[in-house]
């Protein structure tokens, strides 16, 4: 079977490759330099080629703030993107496993979101994820899944590296402790990922797969800081005193109903040691 995988430069898209070429699949991963999710004529261009049987779309625009900023881009990455890949994949006979966010909710629920849950984003970059889930479903309406995740951070710019980044700068830092979510390691979702299409169940529609268990960001600041040995003075914050420009769910938390047909991933704090173990802090 061969797996095409978007946005392959990225966090999840290298950890996917890998997980996949492991389990024995030809994968075939695609930079935004060799088809721009952008470009129709491109991106269907290089599916053609690939001829994949299964497309999973991890391109797109993943900057919250400056998506306030520049709204029309991160809906053409994130919306019309996503819908171009799900119509080069229904061209080719693919099935499009599409990955998108927890902060598609508002937050003011204070139990974890399952998928029934109707969406309500506060941002434009949540509105633009919003609007891509529902670009896949009319482009590929049999041939889908779209997978929710939260908190995302592996191999590269993310949370953990400028923590320790900002920890090697300054002897205090001040973390926000009013968000609550599911910090997942990409290493872990891309291994979920892979599972989840080796049992060869792919579900149609909205599927929640995050990291177990859930935190603030200053809690998972300081079990950053715990694992790395680092000292610093770490103190809690409220999300109005950052006066960032997006919007954030106060608590975005995600489950699944979908039962054991779905791979449950380590509980976050197994993220964070692994992560920490593979030096992963450079970026």
């Amino acid at each position: 079977m061969r797996l095409l995988v978007t946005g392959a430069a990225g966090m999840l898209g290298k950890d996917l490759v890998r997980a996949a070429e492991a389990a024995g699949y030809d994968a075939v991963g695609l930079a935004r330099e060799d088809a721009d999710i952008t470009d129709l004529a491109a991106i269907d261009a290089a599916v053609r080629e690939s001829a994949p049987d299964i497309v999973i779309n991890c391109a797109g625009w993943t900057d919250v703030d400056g998506a306030e900023a520049s709204t029309e881009q991160a809906h053409r990455a994130n919306a019309e993107g996503a819908g171009n890949v799900a119509t080069a994949a229904a061209s080719a006979g693919a099935w499009i496993v599409q990955i998108s966010t927890d902060y598609v909710f508002d937050g003011n629920k204070r139990s974890p979101y399952v998928e029934s849950d109707a969406p309500s984003p506060l941002s434009s970059y949540g509105h633009s994820k919003l609007a891509g889930e529902r670009e896949v479903v009319a482009r590929c309406p049999d041939m889908h899944t779209i997978v929710r995740t939260s908190w995302l951070f592996g191999s590269g710019p993310c949370f953990p590296a400028t923590i320790m980044r900002l920890a090697g700068e300054r002897d205090e830092l001040t973390v926000v402790d009013d968000q609550v979510g599911c910090p997942t390691f990409t290493g872990h979702l891309a291994e979920a990922l892979i599972e989840l299409i080796d049992a060869h169940a792919l579900p149609l529609g909205v599927v929640h797969m995050a990291a177990a268990g859930s935190c603030s960001w200053y809690e998972f600041a300081r079990e950053v800081l715990a694992s790395g040995g680092v000292r610093c003075e770490l103190r809690p914050g409220d999300t109005t005193d950052l006066a960032r420009p997006a919007r954030r769910p106060a608590y975005s938390v995600l489950a699944t109903d979908w039962g054991p047909i779905v791979p449950r991933l380590p509980e976050w704090r197994e993220g964070v040691a692994e992560y920490m173990s593979a030096g992963m802090p450079a970026a």
